[in-house]
């Protein structure tokens, strides 16, 4: 008996965002999975799907971004969502170590683990789209996740509030990419991609992307009207050869691959930058205990990301005072510090006596500037230059933190 599967997004106007296959006996996907869609006449935010099963019995099951009975579960620990596998788990993992926030795991086959210096936090492995949902459904608290993960299964949700917006790896961007050749060689830009005559409702431009939320969106705030999308499990690269696809919505690093495969990023075709970001469920951080926790994570994320090619740089150098030598360092212009440089007395015994001849100077420059720094000294006398790397630099309140608790206040 031949069996079928329709998922309809009940959030969706007709027409809606489809997905068919079918099978002789059972539930089956084969790959690729198409889905259809006018980005004409579209909602953007699918959160609550409904499966039809039409075979010789009518079922159906909602499906939903979160937890199925919309209710938060109660507990007292803390719960933090990294992701399990791949080059961002590994990244994520050698930060917080960066940060002295060691995660230790009883079982390497387990997905919970512990973070010592955090006591009341749990920390579960997961896929970072299911991070997302999780902290959506209040199984999760916080989560570390690529920015166009939150976006593309966040849909918007006000319920995530970004924590640290800027990591400093996972750095990509969503893009789309065309053919460098055939009827697109002389197409450049996003608009030029809309105004071509080959698009019409009986043939629409084709996209195969794994972004089945940003997409559509993208393409109907930049006036493609025509377009259809389908889902491939990798390897999107080589659908527009295949002829599966005219074009394709995807994540590009240094966009080597598009080039290798013939293809090309056109100006106004990216959809938004990403990198690695902290996120968090607005609800959790009504909890004092969430929010204790949160902030200790954040100020050693951003104490850790500031130093990050920072160097201390201490010399001594010749003076009849403290403001004098002051007045030398500030004349320069490498030589500012953060707030200034610390100036103190190098005391020294002469006939018998204790004595100043020398100041010793410290201040904080970037790796950019140290030689310059370095130079800039010595020529206003600076003698013993020592040069250390910064682990931290601490301040008196972190600048996420305050805009953090600016925007529940709000």
């Amino acid at each position: 008996m031949s069996t079928s599967l329709l998922v309809r997004c009940s959030s969706f106007p007709s027409p809606a965002l489809s997905f068919l296959s079918s099978s002789s006996s059972s539930f089956h996907s084969s790959s690729p999975k198409f889905s259809t869609l006018s980005t004409g006449c579209v909602s953007v935010k699918p959160v609550v799907s409904t499966i039809t099963c039409c075979s010789g019995q009518q079922s159906q099951v909602s499906v939903v971004n979160g937890r199925m009975d919309g209710k938060v579960v109660e507990r007292t620990e803390i719960r933090l969502g990294l992701p399990s596998k791949g080059r961002m788990a590994d990244d994520t993992l050698d930060l917080l170590k960066d940060c002295q926030l060691f995660v230790r795991k009883v079982n390497p086959r387990q997905y919970v683990a512990q973070i010592p210096q955090l006591s009341s936090l749990e920390v579960w492995f997961q896929r970072p789209k299911d991070i997302v949902r999780q902290l959506l459904s209040g199984d999760l608290d916080l989560g570390i996740v690529g920015f166009d993960t939150v976006r593309e299964y966040g849909q918007g949700d006000e319920d995530l509030i970004i924590v640290h917006d800027a990591l400093e790896y996972g750095n990509c961007h969503l893009s789309l990419a065309i053919p460098q050749y055939g009827i697109f060689e002389n197409i450049n830009s996003i608009s030029e991609l809309a105004q071509m005559p080959q698009w019409t409702e009986e043939k629409p431009l084709r996209v195969a992307t794994g972004f089945t939320y940003l997409g559509p969106k993208f393409m109907k705030e930049n006036g493609l009207k025509h377009v259809t999308f389908s889902t491939f499990d990798g390897a999107l690269e080589a659908q527009p050869a295949m002829g599966s696809a005219d074009a394709i919505l995807d994540l590009v690093s240094s966009g080597t691959t598009l080039k290798e495969n013939n293809l090309k990023e056109i100006k106004g075709g990216v959809v938004l930058e990403s990198q690695a970001v902290l996120v968090a469920s607005k609800r959790s951080l009504n909890r004092t205990a969430v929010r204790v926790t949160t902030r200790e994570i954040l100020e050693r994320l951003e104490a850790h990301l500031r130093a990050g090619g920072q160097f201390t740089v201490t010399a001594n150098m010749r003076g009849s005072s403290a403001e004098e030598v002051a007045e030398k360092v500030l004349s320069q212009p490498s030589l500012s510090g953060l707030q200034g440089p610390t100036v103190s007395p190098v005391f020294c015994k002469r006939n018998g006596k204790v004595a100043v001849d020398y100041y010793a100077i410290v201040i904080c420059v970037p790796k950019k500037a140290l030689y310059d720094s370095v130079q800039q000294l010595r020529e206003i006398g600076g003698s013993g230059v020592l040069v250390s790397p910064l682990t931290y630099i601490f301040d008196e309140e972190p600048p996420r933190w305050l805009q953090l608790v600016s925007k529940l206040e709000n």
